[in-house]
């Protein structure tokens, strides 16, 4: 057996064991490339140790530590609320709100399934409390979040503009932000529409503002320990300015623009001028978001004191391992093997539908930050050899193809929306979100591959 197919076995491995076990595909990730860099590709440590992405951890680093804080000291909750007062209450563009402040996060450098486990539990809240389809709701959150997910800022943006620049292939970060966006914003309002959406018009939740349903401080509380829920939920009624935050089943009332704590303006503020340092003056994201961070942290220590535990520790671990494998598989010519390999089938439009087919099956199941950082390397060859193939819109139709399944049960952000689900039957649950899931999948491959390779 060729070392490039051991190293290919490895891979598929990897995302069979993540799959069927609890086991982070990070550290699979970091051992698969120890074994195949020393074993196969006669590659010492110190040259393994060289494909980490420095700049890739960095980042992921400052993001989820930045948006841990502005989740800690209630902006996230603050935003949320306000939003629905700015529309008078009225039912009908709640789901809407979701799916905007969802993108809004992803867009702005979130990570996708820490967007949605912060706002799925309000947004089923809001389904449980004005009777609207908790499965219309759970999957406005997850669809928004990927259709902010590939802005020029964001994590899944990052990844995929860095393998194409790398690559030298066509760089149109625009591109693949639009199609997310567009393709996510289509299937939301056809959701909204077959899931009872217009049965919301003509209705308002009360008029003093109240949102019903588990808050975003109570469903933190309880990602904790039974120890630390107290003591969390303590921390964010001194963030509320000693506002009350219920439990199940309690409400929260937002406060006043004059009551607002002087701390949630500024996190506002320096999400803010974190993208306008990035996006205009091209400065490093994970260094202005690690010093934003600490500037806010510094205004609060005590309660900001987890933040740092908070940090999205497994998402890094998990795709910075897959990044340092793929760096093997680079090294030793498995990438160029592969994509050459692909690009000599009889089609090469059939070939690209392949891939984008592989993306959702495999992303269905696994991480879709993990599928990003593997296969879009190994498509890089195939678009370098000349088959015709529009670089720009392959790359957008396999980016979407890749998160749009994140709808899946056995996904983290499907898992989310199961878990924070009310009021409902979880088992018939489960089987409508795999249903869905199942259907995206078949789908969208060949939807993408039509709307942005074929035509």
């Amino acid at each position: 057996m060729s070392p490039e197919m051991i190293s290919i076995y490895g891979l598929a491995a990897m995302f069979l064991v993540a799959t069927i076990l609890p086991i982070n595909m990070g550290i699979l990730a970091f051992v698969g490339a120890f074994l195949v860099g020393t074993l196969v590709a006669d590659q010492t440590t110190k040259q393994i140790i060289a494909g980490f992405p420095g700049s890739l951890f960095l980042t992921l680093v400052g993001i989820t530590y930045l948006f841990a804080i502005a989740q800690n000291n209630g902006t996230i909750d603050w935003l949320v609320r306000l939003a629905v007062r700015a529309v008078r209450g009225r039912i009908v563009a709640i789901p809407w709100i979701i799916f905007g402040i969802s993108a809004l996060l992803t867009s702005v450098g979130a990570v996708s399934p820490g967007a949605v486990a912060i706002i799925a539990p309000i947004a089923l809240g809001f389904a449980a409390k004005y009777n609207i389809s908790p499965l219309m709701m759970g999957l406005m959150v997850v669809h928004g979040a990927q259709a902010g997910g590939f802005s020029p800022i964001s994590i899944y943006g990052g990844i995929t503009n860095r393998v194409v620049e790398n690559a030298g292939l066509p760089l149109n970060e625009l591109a693949t932000f639009g199609a997310s966006l567009g393709v996510n914003f289509a299937v939301a309002l056809l959701l909204f529409f077959v899931l009872g959406g217009t049965k919301l018009f003509g209705r308002r939740a009360t008029a003093n503002g109240v949102v019903g349903g588990p808050s975003a401080a109570y469903a933190d509380a309880h990602q904790y320990g039974d120890s630390e829920a107290e003591s969390f939920m303590e921390e964010r009624r001194t963030a509320s300015g000693g506002g009350k935050v219920m439990g199940n089943g309690g409400s929260a009332v937002a406060p006043d623009l004059p009551d607002v704590p002087l701390e949630r303006w500024l996190t506002v503020l320096g999400i803010l001028l974190l993208a306008v340092l990035t996006l205009a003056f091209n400065m490093d994201i994970g260094f202005i978001a690690l010093t934003i961070g600490l500037g806010l942290s510094l205004l609060s220590p005590n309660r900001q004191k987890r933040a740092v535990g908070q940090i999205t520790w497994p998402e890094i671990l998990l795709i910075t391992g897959v990044s340092t494998y793929v760096a093997v598989l680079e090294k030793m010519g498995t990438i160029d093997w592969v994509g050459l390999g692909v690009a000599d089938l009889t089609s090469p439009l059939m070939a690209a539908l392949l891939l984008c087919f592989i993306g959702a099956v495999v992303s269905a199941f696994a991480s879709s930050t993990a599928v990003l950082g593997s296969l879009i390397p190994l498509a890089v060859p195939f678009l370098q050899s000349g088959t015709g193939v529009d670089a720009v819109g392959f790359i957008a139709a396999m980016a979407v193809a890749s998160t749009i399944v994140d709808v899946s049960p056995f996904s983290t952000n499907g898992a989310l929306v199961l878990a924070n689900a009310q009021g409902v039957d979880k088992d018939k649950f489960f089987k409508l979100l795999l249903k869905y899931g199942a259907l995206v999948t078949i789908v969208a491959p060949v939807v993408l591959w039509v709307i942005f390779v074929l035509i």
